[in-house]
């Protein structure tokens, strides 16, 4: 309870700061919105969805490399549906919701726990490579150089049987099964591929919403760089507040305070509709692909080895 209530509080601290900017700075900032192309706003929600669509690629790689190939659509509706318990306060819910969407699907709990924890660490060591890459003369950054100390640390981890065994380590202590096999290096640089293709198009719509055609690099970075802080803030739900902040910080000095709190709030908003729009078409897809798999199995009188529980040693299905 007294745990719960620290994160409620600590997320209001953040939303409180972040209020407090948009009041003090309310002319620049309603004027910078104003200024915002609706092309531009367009845009940067479009740069997300494509942004989510490499990611999802990269998630579904991880859980096919781990034993459970899925379809798009599949894969779509545990990671996209199950996602949304991130704006729960705890960090609990979006693990739970994928895990029991995963196991209506045929992939093991711990595989999928496996899946989410490997994701999480290829998003944080990519995005905080981009922002090291890209802003490395911003003062932000520079004053947050310890964050930046974790990239060595992730690409040591990435190995895949450091990954394995420190997956194996994270089972065991949510006393879930250990992994049969270590996660195959291919895979891992594949979804390092498409999450590295991810981030670039998340900049995408940081920079559209800067409105300065010469900051591509910068707004990349400078969104890397506040997704990461929110990240590692995990007692805030979804980041709300820290990220902005983060964004603000390394974008105030370059278009002024104004324009960066506009960027930040219309970023949050493009996010969140995002999430609500591909969590509604994975259901939908997801649900079709369900039905399209099972008609096929009554047809054919077997089921699809992507879509059945796996067995261990014993010809039980796994937990």
């Amino acid at each position: 309870m007294i745990r719960r209530l620290l994160r409620v509080v600590l997320a209001l601290v953040a939303l409180g700061f972040l209020g407090y900017g948009l009041a003090s700075n309310w002319d620049a900032t309603r004027d910078a919105v104003a200024g915002i192309s609706p092309w531009a706003v367009a845009g940067a929600f479009g740069a997300v969805l494509a942004g989510q669509f490499c990611m999802l690629l990269a998630w579904r790689q991880v859980l096919a490399g781990l034993g459970s190939p899925l379809p798009v659509r599949v894969a779509g509706r545990i990671m996209f549906v199950g996602q949304l318990g991130k704006y729960i306060p705890g960090a609990v819910w979006a693990y739970a919701a994928m895990m029991e969407l995963g196991r209506d699907h045929g992939s093991p709990p711990r595989r999928t726990f496996a899946c989410i924890s490997l994701a999480l660490v290829i998003n944080l060591g990519v995005g905080l490579a981009i922002a090291a890459a890209t802003l490395a003369s911003q003062e932000a950054v520079r004053q947050a150089w310890y964050l930046l100390l974790l990239v060595p640390v992730i690409i040591v981890c990435l190995h895949p049987k450091v990954l394995t065994w420190g997956l194996n380590l994270a089972l065991r202590v949510a006393r879930r099964d250990t992994l049969d096999s270590v996660l195959p290096g291919r895979t891992v640089l594949v979804a390092v591929a498409w999450t590295t293709l991810g981030w670039l198009v998340y900049g995408l719509h940081t920079w559209l919403l800067a409105g300065r055609w010469d900051l591509y690099v910068i707004a990349t970075g400078a969104y890397a760089f506040a997704w990461a802080t929110g990240l590692l803030t995990f007692v805030v739900p979804a980041g709300v507040g820290v990220r902005e902040g983060a964004l603000v910080l390394v974008l105030q000095p370059i278009i002024g305070t104004g324009a960066a709190l506009a960027v930040a709030v219309v970023s949050r908003l493009a996010f969140t509709l995002a999430d609500a729009t591909a969590a509604g078409l994975a259901f939908l897809l997801g649900r079709q692909a369900s039905r399209s798999v099972e008609v096929y199995a009554d047809q054919n009188g077997a089921g699809s080895t992507a879509l059945t529980p796996d067995r261990n040693l014993s010809g039980s299905p796994e937990a």
